[in-house]
Formats: C-alpha cells, structure tokens, sequence
C-alpha cells in the first residue's frame, strides 16, 4: 500500500506516540475491545526517553519501600509505573534507585506492551494529518502509507525545542545535541539560557569543570518543594545554587537575553538585561552558551482543515475540559500535552499525574461514543454512609493524591433521592456533565478533593515562625498541606465547603477530629 486507505489501516481511535501516555491510552482502549492503533516512530515503546534526559536520571519519584501492602496506597510513591487492573508490570520492580535511570523506563515501557499485548507499530512517523471533508481524519506516515480514523488521540508529547525570540540565538548550543561530557567544557566560561529542571541539570553537570557558569532566565525562579509543582526546580537538580550563594564564581543571572552575538574567535557577547537593577543591559563574554527553554508541541503534522489551535506561547494545543481540541472535534490529547488544563498547578505534565488523566479520557470517550455510563455505585442517602463513603477514598486514593485539586470524586444526589457515587472526575467536566445530564438528573452534589491551602506556595514550610494548624483543629480552614476538601454544589453554584485538617500521617480516620466533623457537614443536605 503506498497513498491509499486500506480498511486494514481503518480504526476507530489512532494513538500518534507510544510512550507512557499512549502505552496508557492503548491499554483501556484494549481493555474495553476498541478498534485502535498507536504509532510510534522509534523502534521501541517511549523513544523519547532514550535521548532525554540528557544526562539520563529522571527526577520522577521510584520509592520501592514504602511499609505498605495496599497496591493503590504504592502508587502514591510510585511515579512512574502504569495504571492496569493487573497490577503489572510495576516500575518498581525494575531499580531501587530513588531517582532512577532513564533506560529503565524505556526497558519498563517496552515490557509493559508487551505484556498487555497492545497494538503498537513502530518505525512509523506521521508526516501528515489531513481530515477531508470534515469526516475521518487520514494521517500518512513517511513511506507514506495511509491510516484512517473516527478520532485521533496525539501522545507525541512536546517533542520539538521551544526556542525563544532571542537574536542570534540560533548559534547557541541545543540542550538536545550539546555534549554532555563535562571535560569538553574544562576552563570554560558557560552561559545556560533556561531556568527549568534540564537548565539546572546541565549547570550541575559541568560544576566540576567549567571555570564559570551563569543560568539565565526571566522572573523568579520556583522551587518544588515550596510550590508543590513538580515541574518547578528540584531539589536533586539545585546544587548549582549552593555554588551561587556560596561564591564559587558562579550566577544566576534574572532577567532577559537581548541578544547573542558570536565573535570571530568563536567565543559568544551576550546583552543581558537585569530584571533586578532597573533592566540595565550589560554584555557579558563566554567560551558556550548552551539553549535548555525546553520544548514545544509540533503542530505543522496537521493540515489547515484540522490543525488544533495552540496556546501558552504557541507552546501547547488548546483544550476543553474534556482534552478534545477547542476547534477540532474529535481530536483528543493525552499525556504531557494535557498539562494545558492544570498548568504549574498540579501533575497532568508528568507520568504520575497523567496515567489518571488518561483513565478519565477514556470514560469519557467511553460515554460520548459508545454509550457506557462513568462508572458509579449506589450509597444509602445518609450522612454516615457517604461520610465513609469519602473518609475511605481520601484515605486510600491515589489519584486524588496525585492530581490534587483537579481530579475530584462526586457524590451526586438525584432528583429521585438516590446517591450515587462516581470517582476521578475532572473536576471542570463534572460541572459541565452535571449540567447536561451525563451523570443523570440531579438535586445537588458534592465533590471531594485533595488540595493544598490556598497561600501554600507563598510559605516557606521551613519557617518555625510561621504558624501551623494544630493536628486537632476540626475545621480545617487553615490547613496549608494537603488535606480533603468537600464542597457542596446546587444548582450549578457552590452551596458550602468543608475542609478535613491536614494529617501529618496524612490518615484522616480519627473519630472527633475527621469524621464527626464531616458527618455534621453532610448531614445538613442528607439523612442523618
């Protein structure tokens, strides 16, 4: 077959990308006898991962001893494995190491679809997308070989460099293709443009040998263990700090690159303005300077009819809440692409975060196209039996633990009086499902929630002078770590809220200072 649509190529879902989120996709999609292909243009399950990061060590959590037999309980330190209803394979029976090697996870990746036997075909690189008529989408590969699909779902990741507006940055170094042997850069003065992980990263591989080294970027950098996003600067990536503030000759320069000149001897000028003196430009000479802005979503595979519209920077495809694109239906994205809908606030970026989100696209995929409702179970209308009801979920949930405040459970109260009680809702979907009838007619619900407190990233949780809720506080209000929280909705509008006071143990089963509490929330809205 060389141009034409053969019904062997004739899906329903087209997965573009078999790393972590496509693996995950193709599972379910497996799981529930859907017709589906992934495509993946390495030879191997998560190509990606066998180029980056560079310099190899993942900074996604492998905690293998947790004192824990519960298998949901391990996900929660487990930020890496898959989500199946087999419970294998499990990352964590690849390494020991805290912060593991990256040709793990593509050895992990590859046993994965093999065990589950997921429809996988590799060597195959998309080079367009067209959708004609408005009908099937037609992606063609490059030998150009024709595949044809009702929906289409991209879990290619951002696989392209974001590279700023920045003149003369075209002669900088990628981060994708720079050396990473440290002696190459021996006695050199380095300038790092980017002030994410892969930045860091790279500073910290050359401290030993370069006789300077400047990271630069614009704002205020974060640090993920204030602000709980992960995708803000590690603490195994921060060293290069110490060398900072303890003045070992080198920076971290805040503000703006202006310009990047090379020189004759092909050593680099470079006009930095300074955010903190007044924008001040001073032009400051190194032997390298390397570009690690990160990396962006590749659009130009799609043809004009069907090509999603991007947003943040042009950096990502904009999406509803259920991760179709905004302007074209039946394009859905999955995996680090999905982060559009929790950007810098929770996980839908990482493995860890995304395996749910991925599970929650697929009931809704489910539900939309194939007429099979989220799943749900019955609770008496008693204050009581939805208090444990919740209590047993906050406490044993990791879903609700790693998407925090973006996926929810719902407690639906139908106009007939039943409850029913549905789990991992993306929270902005369920109000919309709720309003037209997705989850059946309702009264009034209440979603459940892990969260932080609302000034939690403005804190240093290190400062002993900062006040803590006391463990015993029964109202919650003040928690600042995460904790549950309950909100009541009626008629489309928030009706009450109710917040269970953070746990240091994070178990919130104590009688008089969890559940009493809780019990005297819902009972006002149901039996008792």
């Amino acid at each position: 077959m060389h141009g034409d649509v053969s019904d062997d190529f004739s899906v329903e879902y087209l997965v573009v990308g078999a790393g972590p989120a496509g693996l995950q996709a193709a599972y379910f999609l497996e799981q529930t006898g859907r017709s589906y292909l992934v495509v993946e243009s390495g030879n191997t399950p998560g190509t990606f991962f066998s180029r980056f990061p560079r310099h190899r060590k993942l900074i996604s959590i492998n905690k293998v001893h947790t004192g824990w037999d519960d298998p949901e309980l391990k996900l929660r330190t487990d930020w890496n494995s898959l989500l199946s209803d087999e419970g294998a394979p499990l990352f964590t029976s690849y390494t020991p190491r805290y912060f593991p090697d990256a040709d793990d996870l593509v050895r992990y990746l590859a046993d994965f679809a093999a065990a589950h036997r997921l429809n996988v075909r590799h060597d195959t690189t998309i080079a367009e997308i067209t959708r004609p008529d408005g009908g099937d989408f037609v992606a063609r590969d490059q030998h150009g070989n024709a595949f044809r699909a009702k929906r289409v779902i991209m879990a290619t990741g951002v696989s392209k460099p974001y590279v700023p507006d920045i003149e003369g940055i075209e002669t900088a170094e990628p981060y994708g293709t720079v050396s990473v042997d440290p002696a190459d850069f021996t006695g050199q003065r380095v300038l790092i443009i980017g002030r994410g992980n892969s930045a860091f990263e790279t500073a910290d591989n050359l401290i030993e040998t370069a006789s300077v080294i400047h990271v630069a970027g614009p704002g205020s950098l974060r640090m993920a263990w204030q602000t709980h996003f992960v995708g803000h600067l590690r603490a195994v990536n921060n060293n290069f700090l110490d060398t900072y503030q303890l003045k070992s000759q080198n920076a971290l320069l805040d503000g703006h690159i202006a310009s990047v000149r090379r020189q004759e001897d092909s050593s680099y000028l470079v006009a930095v303005s300074f955010s903190r003196a007044d924008d001040i430009v001073k032009e400051i000479r190194y032997d390298r300077v390397i570009l690690a802005t990160g990396f962006r979503f590749d659009a130009t595979v799609f043809a004009e009819e069907c090509r999603p519209e991007l947003t943040i920077n042009d950096r990502f495809p904009a999406q509803t809440e259920t991760w179709e694109s905004i302007n074209v239906p039946d394009l859905y994205f999955a995996g680090t692409l999905s982060q559009v809908r929790d950007f810098k606030k929770s996980t839908s970026g990482f493995i860890h975060g995304f395996r749910y989100g991925v599970r929650a696209l697929h009931r809704i995929l489910e539900q939309r196209y194939h007429e099979r409702s989220w799943p749900a179970r019955e609770l008496p209308k008693a204050g009581d039996a939805v208090a444990d009801a919740v209590i047993g979920r906050v406490n044993r949930s990791s879903a609700l633990w790693q998407q925090f405040g973006f996926l929810g459970d719902a407690v639906v109260v139908g106009e007939d009086g039943s409850v029913r009680y549905y789990e991992e809702v993306p929270v902005a979907h369920l109000h919309r499902a709720i309003e037209d009838g997705s989850f059946g007619k309702a009264d009034s619900y209440f979603t459940v929630t892990l969260e932080y407190g609302a000034d939690h990233d403005q804190v240093n949780p290190f400062d002993i002078t900062v006040d803590r809720l006391a463990q015993h506080d029964t109202t919650g209000l003040d928690s600042r770590y995460l904790h549950p929280v309950v909100r009541r909705f009626q008629d489309g509008a928030p009706a009450g809220e109710h917040h269970i006071t953070e746990n240091l143990e994070n178990e919130w089963d104590s009688e008089d200072v969890h559940r009493s509490p809780l019990l005297r929330f819902l009972s006002g809205h149901l039996q008792p």
